[in-house]
């Protein structure tokens, strides 16, 4: 927000925000007085503050000014990590233990990057990454094991953190739950979040309690997993430094995987002419890509030649894996493998027009989650966003429909009429049984047919404890036709009183 308010020549005192994918990732305290808040929509922020003025989301100008607050850090306080432009991280120990007291040392860092850099900042400590940043927002201090204390009563909203995972599935669950503050999803016992969320929402869980992210142990890089490359001539502009930004990220990342690794903090290093040695560690929330490692080592390089950070160009640079984690396979997909880069961009590139020209959500990927009706266990993410499942397609989901899956989904389900060999309606008891036989099915609109074998009732009972969104249904498979050639299968499901169409079989 600041970097924005910056680049554009803008008084704070103006309500701003700064949008991605057509959603408010940032806001300023004076919009914030307005209730334009984190997580809107760009139109209904708009709406509550016609006078708001908003900026793209740009890592590449937040990183570039942030540098030179990272710097007036470094100066004080050793171990500076920069987490994502706008906020940094740094070991309280020494700092407090130099200055007199945690206070004390905060109260020096918020003067030092006032005086070196004219912007304003804030300092929160805690126990642990999240709950310090989450410090940081109010001005606060939290005491040594008093984090778990201190984040209880927060919303479970703040799990959805700028630059982390794709949360919003979680959250959303969680608050239908009735799990509206961290402390109740940390009153969860372990065992039960991870027999029934994904593997995301275990390690959300442990920073809902005060602790890391991730347990402490860690794996350290071998010494050859690092990768340097001698720029000759010397570089001092940031286009020509993205190319072999591009080059060692793909080295860093191939040698990682090739040991079983990936990258969760990584140190970017670079030499000038005059042998100014410059340095910087990220740190980030999840293993990086080959493009996360790219993104950052431009944005780093754009922040030291753009704000005066070497006297001469870049001589050397190199990229050193800080600390590792164990990696995961990637599964080649659609359009990739040997020889299909070209391919997936050209497909990427029209994906993206398409939803430049008709929305967002105008373009989707499915994606296989779990459930229990076939409505259920698909869910269409927009091109672009993370292909994160938010229930495991895996677990058993008593209830659920067994193979074969039907081959057409109705997004509207068409109304149906099932009655048995007398003509009378048939209806599914509390008990999950038919009253009749089933011999005949009508479907809106078309003559009835009659019924040549079926099976069922499967029957699911969901939200039973909330009455407003609670979901009985009972479904029934049936294939109808007078002779071999003109069968047809359907899949029934009865709701309310009422029997409906929701799917088809070739």
């Amino acid at each position: 927000m600041v970097a924005a308010a910056s680049v554009a020549g803008l008084l704070l005192a103006v309500p701003m925000a700064v949008v991605a994918a057509n959603r408010l990732v940032a806001t300023s305290a004076v919009a914030r007085a307005e209730g334009v808040r984190r997580g809107m929509r760009r139109r209904e922020a708009q709406g509550k503050c016609p006078e708001l003025v908003v900026f793209d989301d740009d890592p590449v100008r937040d990183a570039r000014l942030f540098e030179a607050v990272a710097a007036a850090v470094e100066e004080l306080a050793v171990g500076v990590e920069v987490v994502r432009p706008g906020v940094v991280a740094v070991p309280a120990r020494g700092p407090a233990g130099y200055f007199g007291s945690e206070e004390a040392a905060a109260e020096r860092l918020v003067d030092q990057v006032a005086d070196r850099t004219g912007v304003e900042s804030q300092v929160g400590v805690a126990d642990g990454l999240f709950a310090a940043t989450l410090a940081a927002r109010r001005g606060m201090l939290v005491a040594p094991e008093r984090s778990a204390e201190f984040l209880a009563p927060l919303a479970v909203n703040e799990l959805q953190q700028p630059g982390g995972p794709d949360r919003t599935g979680l959250v959303d669950l969680l608050r239908r739950l009735g799990l509206r503050t961290l402390g109740g999803f940390a009153g969860l016992a372990e065992r039960d979040v991870a027999s029934r969320f994904d593997a995301d929402a275990i390690r959300a869980h442990r920073l809902a309690r005060g602790l890391e992210e991730r347990p402490p142990a860690r794996r350290r890089p071998p010494p050859d997993l690092s990768v340097a490359a001698e720029l000759d001539p010397p570089v001092d502009r940031v286009d020509a430094a993205a190319f072999v930004a591009r080059s060692l990220a793909d080295r860093l990342h191939a040698g990682l995987a090739a040991h079983g690794l990936a990258c969760t903090r990584l140190g970017i290093y670079a030499l000038s002419e005059r042998d100014e040695e410059l340095g910087r560690v990220w740190r980030c929330a999840e293993p990086l890509s080959p493009n996360g490692i790219a993104d950052r080592v431009r944005w780093q390089l754009d922040g030291w030649l753009r704000t005066g950070g070497p006297t001469a160009g870049l001589r050397r640079l190199w990229l050193e894996p800080e600390e590792v984690v164990e990696g995961q396979a990637l599964q080649l997909d659609l359009w990739r493998g040997h020889g299909h880069a070209e391919a997936a961009e050209r497909a990427g590139r029209a994906m993206v027009r398409v939803q430049s020209l008709l929305g967002p959500e105008a373009v989707a990927t499915p994606l296989l989650v779990g459930g229990r009706g076939p409505v259920d266990r698909v869910r269409l993410v927009p091109w672009g966003d993370e292909l994160r499942s938010t229930s495991d397609p895996t677990l058993p989901w008593p209830g659920r429909l067994p193979a074969p899956s039907p081959s057409v989904v109705f997004t509207e389900p068409v109304a149906a009429r099932v009655v048995d060999a007398a003509g009378a309606p048939i209806h599914v008891t509390e008990r999950d049984e038919l009253t009749g036989t089933p011999a005949e099915v009508g479907v809106r609109g078309a003559p009835p047919r009659r019924v040549r074998a079926w099976a069922g009732p499967w029957s699911s009972d969901e939200r039973w404890w909330d009455r407003a969104s609670s979901s009985h249904q009972a479904r029934v498979q049936v294939v109808l036709g007078d002779d071999e050639d003109r069968q047809t299968a359907l899949l029934l499901a009865y709701h309310n009183g009422n029997w409906l169409v929701q799917a088809h079989y070739d």
